[in-house]
C-alpha cells in the first residue's frame, strides 16, 4: 500500500477521492474480502473500476470504504442485487458520498498505533527470563501481539513500552497479562455504554434504527451523524482518561496514607 497523493480521481468513473493507493491484493486484504470478489463487484456495478497506470490497477481509500460497506451489508442479509439497488438509490439521491463519509469515519482507527516487530530471540533479550512461551501465546490470544513464524508483532508500541516498564520494575509478565485482560473487559463495558448513548440519542434520533434505515436518511442527516461520530472520538477518550487519572490519584493517596500510618 502507498499512502501518497496518488489516489486521485479515477478517469473511468472510480470514486478515487481518498489519498491512499492500494494494489488489488492489498485493498482486498484491508477490506477482508477475496481478491476475486473485486472483479465480481465491478461487473455487478457495486464497485467502480480502479485507476490504471500502465498494467497496474490502483484502488483508493474510497474503494476500500465501499468494499467495507458492501461486506457489512452482505453480513446483514442484503443480496448483491439489493445492495446494487441501494447504492444506485443513494447515488441518485446525492447521499452516497455522505454515506461513504459516515462509513469511513466509523471504520477509521480510533487510535494511531505504531507497530513493532521482533524476532523471538529479540523478544527474549528484551523481556529476559521472565517471559515464557505461554506468556507469548496468551498475549496473542488477548490481541496484544500477532505471531508469524519466528516474528512477533506488537500493534501498539506504547503498550509494549508500558509492559516493559512494569517488567523492569519486577512485575511478572503473567500478572501484567491478567491485568490487561481485566482492563479489556472494563474498557469493553465503557465502550458499550458510550455506543449505546450514541445509538439512542444520535443515530436512532436521526431516522429509522439500524443500517437498514440509512437509505431513508437525507444527505444532511448523514452529515450530522458523521460529524457526531467525529466529535465522539476525542470526548470518549478524554472522559475515560480523566476518570482513570482521578481514580488512580484517590487510590494512590489512600495507599500512601496507609503506609504512613503503618510506619508510625
Amino acid at each position: 500500500m502507498e499512502n501518497g497523493n496518488g489516489g486521485g480521481s479515477d478517469g473511468s468513473g472510480g470514486t478515487g477521492g481518498g489519498g491512499g493507493r492500494y494494489r488489488r491484493e492489498d485493498v482486498a486484504r484491508a477490506a477482508g474480502v477475496k481478491v476475486r470478489n473485486l472483479r465480481y463487484y465491478q461487473e455487478r456495478g457495486l464497485l467502480p473500476p480502479p485507476r490504471r497506470e500502465g498494467r497496474i490497477a490502483w484502488y483508493s481509500d474510497d474503494h476500500l470504504t465501499r468494499l467495507r460497506l458492501i461486506d457489512d451489508l452482505l453480513g446483514r442479509g442484503y443480496t448483491v442485487n439489493g445492495i446494487a439497488e441501494l447504492l444506485q438509490a443513494w447515488e441518485e439521491g446525492g447521499g452516497l458520498s455522505q454515506l461513504l463519509g459516515l462509513e469511513r469515519e466509523m471504520t477509521r482507527d480510533w487510535v494511531q498505533e505504531e507497530p513493532v516487530t521482533l524476532s523471538r530471540r529479540e523478544l527474549r533479550e528484551l523481556f529476559g527470563p521472565t517471559a515464557t512461551a505461554e506468556d507469548t501465546r496468551r498475549a496473542a490470544e488477548l490481541g496484544y501481539v500477532t505471531i508469524d513464524g519466528d516474528l512477533v508483532t506488537y500493534p501498539n508500541r506504547r503498550l509494549l513500552e508500558a509492559t516493559l516498564t512494569l517488567v523492569r520494575q519486577g512485575v511478572p509478565l503473567a500478572e501484567i497479562l491478567d491485568a490487561g485482560e481485566f482492563v479489556q473487559a472494563q474498557a469493553a463495558a465503557v465502550a458499550d455504554r458510550f455506543v449505546g448513548l450514541f445509538r439512542r440519542y444520535v443515530i436512532d434520533a436521526a431516522g429509522p434504527a439500524g443500517l437498514e434505515g440509512l437509505e431513508r436518511l437525507s444527505a444532511t442527516q448523514l452529515q450530522h451523524i458523521t460529524a457526531a461520530v467525529a466529535a465522539l472520538r476525542p470526548v470518549a477518550g478524554e472522559v475515560v482518561t480523566s476518570e482513570f487519572a482521578r481514580a488512580m490519584a484517590r487510590r494512590v493517596d489512600a495507599e500512601v496514607a496507609e503506609l504512613l500510618r503503618t510506619e508510625q
